[in-house]
């Protein structure tokens, strides 16, 4: 008996229809994994080393940056702008976004490609990965001097000394920032207390990439002879002798506040004992004996 292996034409059919369909549900799968795959794709991510900057930063020379463009990941560049502020694009060649805000820096380096016909309508995006140009120095009386990144245009001197920890407690009223301004060298003496009070917030002022901010000690005095912690103390603002024996923990049983004397330079300079009393003001560098009560 002859078996016929030749399909019928409603089988052919059928299997047809099967066919294609799979191969419809296959290219549909196919299609959504790619959109998928190419939406994922097109996000941007940032790196874990990525700096979160605010968009009117201003690049500085030394900062390195990441430049990407939209759909387009074969352009992306990791550079450093140079000292003149440039940096060397595929395509557009040196271009300057030295001292433009990150925003700005975006638009002029997507209109550089629109006028090269290279891109009809970018969407650039920079990512700062290191400051280097736009740093203040903190030195001194900090809890953690250092050098620290402005990532914004508009940052304070209480700001920045927030960011280094505060003021230590042997730390002086009055801090000296210096810089350049203009072209010209900078510096200015900042009271502190006073900002703080409201009594010169316009002390408060803005800092910019290449300053330092000093923080000099207190100014001190020493006493000795009979109080019951002889030693070297911060001068406080409008301090008297008498809060000067209270910082010294006060007389021994066998001292007086009758006979003060303190070791101070006369107009001459020269260092010599002189009588003071209770209320008179304590002036850095003295040198305070409290004697020994006669009775």
């Amino acid at each position: 008996m002859i078996v016929n292996t030749t399909p019928s034409t409603s089988a052919l059919a059928r299997c047809t229809s099967v066919s294609v369909g799979r191969r419809v549900v296959t290219a549909g799968l196919v299609s959504a994994l790619l959109f998928i795959a190419g939406a994922v794709t097109a996000q941007v991510v940032p790196p874990p080393d990525a700096l979160s900057a605010a968009p009117n930063y201003r690049l500085a020379a030394g900062d390195a940056i990441r430049i990407t463009i939209f759909q387009n990941p074969d352009m992306t560049l990791e550079t450093r702008v140079s000292e003149d502020g440039s940096i060397n694009y595929p395509l557009i060649g040196a271009i300057v976004i030295g001292n433009l805000a990150i925003g700005a820096a975006e638009k002029r380096i997507g209109q550089a490609l629109v006028n090269g016909g290279f891109v009809k309508n970018p969407q650039v995006n920079i990512q700062l990965l290191e400051v280097r140009g736009s740093k203040v120095a903190v030195l001194g009386q900090v809890l953690k001097p250092g050098s620290f990144a402005l990532l914004t245009t508009n940052t304070h001197v209480s700001e920045v000394l927030a960011e280094a920890g505060g003021i230590t407690p042997i730390g002086d009223d009055a801090v000296i920032v210096t810089g350049m301004r203009d072209g010209k060298m900078f510096r200015r003496t900042i009271d502190i207390d006073a900002m703080y009070k409201g009594a010169s917030a316009d002390n408060d002022i803005v800092v910019t990439g290449g300053d330092t901010i000093y923080v000099p000690r207190a100014p001190t005095f020493y006493i000795y002879g009979e109080v019951l912690k002889p030693g070297n103390y911060r001068v406080d603002r409008g301090m008297t002798m008498r809060q000067a024996l209270a910082a010294g923990g006060g007389l021994t049983l066998r001292g007086t506040e009758r006979r003060l004397r303190v070791i101070r330079p006369n107009t001459q300079g020269v260092a010599e004992k002189q009588p003071v009393g209770l209320d008179d003001p304590v002036v850095p560098g003295d040198v305070i004996y409290v004697n020994e009560s006669l009775f």
